[in-house]
C-alpha cells in the first residue's frame, strides 16, 4: 500500500514538474525573481526530452512500482503518460515547439514587466 501511494506522489509530482517547465513562467510576470527557477527547470527539462540526462523521477517511480509489484516502464514519463493519450504521437514534434513557443512568450512577457518597471 506504502508503494502504491508513493507511485501516486511521484505522479502528480511529475505532472507538476512539466506544468511548471511550460507555463511557470507566467509566475515571473508576478514575482520577477521566479524567472531563475524557471529557468533551470526549463533547462532541466530540455536536458531530459533531449535525453542528455535521465530523469530522477522517472528512475523513483520505476522503483516504487517494482517495490509495489507493478511493472515499471521503459520509454519516458512524457512518452508513456502524454504523447498518444493527450495529443496523438504524430503531433510529438508540433507540441514541443508549442511548448517551448509558451516558455518564451513567458519569458519575453517577463522581460517587457521588468522593463517597464524600471522605467517607472
Amino acid at each position: 500500500m506504502g508503494y502504491r501511494l508513493l507511485v501516486s506522489v511521484i505522479l502528480v509530482a511529475h505532472f507538476a514538474f512539466l506544468g511548471y517547465v511550460v507555463l511557470g513562467g507566467f509566475l515571473a510576470w508576478r514575482w520577477p525573481r521566479a524567472i531563475w527557477p524557471h529557468a533551470a527547470a526549463a533547462t532541466w527539462g530540455i536536458l531530459i526530452v533531449t535525453n542528455a540526462v535521465n530523469c530522477p523521477l522517472t528512475w523513483a517511480e520505476n522503483w516504487a512500482r517494482q517495490r509495489s509489484g507493478q511493472p515499471g516502464y521503459d520509454r519516458g514519463f512524457i512518452d508513456t503518460y502524454v504523447t498518444g493519450v493527450l495529443y496523438p504521437a504524430r503531433y510529438l514534434m508540433t507540441m514541443r515547439i508549442v511548448a517551448a513557443t509558451v516558455v518564451l512568450v513567458s519569458w519575453l512577457g517577463w522581460w517587457y514587466y521588468r522593463r517597464r518597471a524600471l522605467r517607472t
